[in-house]
């Protein structure tokens, strides 16, 4: 019998290992698995490469993980927001590397790997020091940069309920890039609000199949039983 689901956060994150490039999905907080992350800086592992939109918000998720030195490398597109105090301070203090990536590029790298191209030729950034010692390419008269895909050990993604078989399903602007992280990664660990039973998800409301989910946990008390 398929079962992904999880009983504990714990367990959720188990073997996530040193040195791992980590996936987490959300638009700010918006659709970002804070339980995960939380479970993530109990679990102790450190070195971590972190892909998000972002570079965390406040002290809690992203940023609690920051704030306790488990990341060496951030890659997102927006490092710097009024509340983006622990990111700032850590990487003026070169405590944190940052490569930045315009957010379209960063979503069209994360496809990219889901889809298993080794890489995309995109018109933005091009002639910015985004460009610098990256092939370029005329096409059709227009100017292109070459952006290898984005792929990760691990993707932490939030969703609002999930079956058994890992189908996940999102609530509005919380499934931003949890689908496409999904994709990309060789694990991909969701936290969902409600575990449902099979059959009582829509097929036809289902953004990310099972196929591409490892593992899930459900963070409310209010579980069904899957049959």
């Amino acid at each position: 019998m398929i079962n992904k689901s999880v009983a504990s956060l714990e367990e959720a994150v188990a073997g996530i290992f040193d040195g791992a490039t980590i996936m987490i999905g959300g638009f700010g907080t918006a659709g970002q698995p804070t339980h995960l992350i939380d479970a993530l800086i109990d679990q102790g592992a450190c070195d971590l490469t972190i892909i998000n939109n972002n570079a965390g918000n406040g002290e809690v998720g992203l940023a609690a993980l920051l704030k306790a030195g488990r990341v060496r490398k951030m890659i997102c597109s927006f490092p710097r927001q009024v509340d983006s105090q622990i990111f700032d301070d850590l990487y003026r203090r070169g405590k944190v590397e940052l490569e930045l990536v315009p957010q379209g590029n960063l979503a069209a790298r994360i496809q990219a790997a889901g889809a298993g191209l080794g890489a995309v030729f995109t018109p933005t950034g091009f002639g910015t020091p985004l460009a610098d010692g990256k092939e370029t390419r005329e096409i059709d008269g227009r100017q292109y940069v070459l952006e290898y895909s984005l792929k990760a050990d691990f993707a932490l993604i939030k969703a609002y309920e999930g079956d058994r078989w890992g189908n996940l399903v999102y609530r509005k602007a919380a499934r931003n890039f949890g689908p496409i992280m999904a994709t990309a990664a060789t694990v991909t660990i969701a936290e969902v609000s409600r575990l449902v039973q099979l059959g009582d998800l829509d097929p036809e409301n289902i953004v990310t199949p099972g196929i591409f989910v490892q593992r899930l946990v459900a963070t409310e008390k209010s579980l069904a039983q899957s049959a």
